[in-house]
């Protein structure tokens, strides 16, 4: 008969590995399953965390390419916004480097990690999965779905899922960038945006996301950050990958907690989900603990995960589809009035101050204190009645 374990992990990126290195620390039984060969591969991130995000990793520098202290926002029209706050702002890593050595933290904790192994099936408190010695049943009290954001755990419960999801295209180029900043290039995808991320000398991350047309966007926004570089196109890797935005209405229920990307807990501001994700392995490990010590993994136990991540940074998650909804309705003018009131010198000192990518209620609430920030909501109130006049809403 088949080992039965206290908590069963799907997925070994940082939230699936996070979670497990935790609850085995507990003392709890833990199996860590990852469908690929291996840990990290493929990279479907940018990999630029913030120093809070990367803290909470608990990992060394090793995963670290560069350290980035500002940023450059360019619009179409030829606006700009940039800053430098003069100190560290965020780390650029390799994601697979860094997702190497949480789980092996995981591991180094007791947790019992199987690779090429996949998540098929479930029943009450068996989860069936396809690996290299082919289908097994494994017993579990807990089930933790941490297996990105096309999460098969959800879709076999039939959870409610993410109310929208981006397509990224991004590649490792060679290309003369700003070492220190963050190129963001709103207007290269009107639902989101494109970045040029420094990964270290003459070498960046060229990307963009989108809903629609993300292959076409790609090709022109390449052409665009290439413009007066001269010989071939050096594309060192190229990847692809989904970015879920607006959090399931449920993230726990069948005796499971859904964290980090299966959960929609991407940053709809960034698309980034490491810390978010992070955040809430800790806040499932904490009631896996709970549920396995009790002998009680029901909803009433479980709920008790949906109400600490939500009191944690739900409300931030909650801003940022607001924010994501309002960026949808902007046209290329309008990302230039808004970076020429944003280039105010005392609202810039604001955002060099208070800018968090993980946080962005922190600077949302101080500019509500500078009366130039009125302005700024004026001419986005005004244009989302202009827009939804013209979709016959009123």
């Amino acid at each position: 008969m088949a080992r039965r374990y206290d908590v069963v992990v799907v997925g070994a990126g940082p939230s699936g590995s996070t979670c497990a290195r935790l609850c085995a620390e507990q003392g709890l039984s833990v199996l860590l399953l990852e469908e690929h060969a291996a840990v990290g591969t493929p990279v479907q991130c940018a990999g630029l965390l913030s120093l809070a995000a990367f803290e909470e990793c608990e990992v060394s520098r090793a995963s670290v390419l560069s350290t980035v202290s500002g940023a450059r926002v360019v619009s179409s029209l030829g606006a700009e916004l940039a800053f430098d706050a003069g100190r560290p702002m965020a780390r650029v890593v390799d994601r697979a480097v860094l997702d190497r050595e949480m789980a092996w933290r995981a591991a180094r904790a007791g947790a019992e990690i199987r690779l090429k192994t996949a998540f098929v099936d479930r029943k009450e408190r068996t989860i069936i999965t396809r690996g290299p010695g082919g289908k097994e049943e494994i017993p579990f009290t807990l089930l933790v779905a941490a297996d990105g954001a096309r999460s098969g755990v959800a879709r076999q419960t039939g959870m409610a899922r993410a109310p929208v999801y981006l397509a990224g295209l991004q590649a490792d180029v060679v290309l003369r960038v700003d070492s220190g900043r963050v190129e963001l290039h709103p207007d290269a995808s009107p639902d989101f945006f494109g970045w040029v991320i420094p990964t270290g000398p003459n070498r960046a991350r060229v990307g963009l996301a989108g809903e629609q047309s993300v292959k076409e966007r790609f090709s022109a926004f390449m052409a665009l950050v290439r413009e007066g570089e001269g010989g071939p196109d050096a594309r060192i890797h190229l990847v692809t990958g989904t970015i879920p935005l607006g959090v399931m209405p449920r993230t726990y229920g069948h005796r499971t907690l859904f964290v980090g990307d299966a959960a929609g807990m991407a940053k709809p501001t960034s698309g980034g989900g490491v810390y978010t994700g992070v955040r809430a392995a800790r806040h499932a490990a904490d009631v896996a603990a709970r549920a396995c010590l009790a002998g009680d993994a029901g909803d009433e136990v479980l709920r008790l995960y949906e109400k600490a991540w939500k009191e944690d940074f739900g409300g931030e998650l909650d801003l940022g589809m607001r924010l994501f909804r309002m960026r949808r309705q902007m046209g290329p003018q309008d990302i230039a009035r808004l970076l020429a009131v944003l280039g105010e010198p005392d609202i810039l000192e604001a955002i060099v101050e208070s800018g968090d990518m993980d946080r962005p209620g922190k600077l949302a609430r101080r500019l509500l204190t500078n009366p130039r920030i009125y302005i700024l909501l004026g001419i986005l109130l005004k244009m989302r009645v202009h827009k939804l006049s013209n979709n016959k809403l009123f």
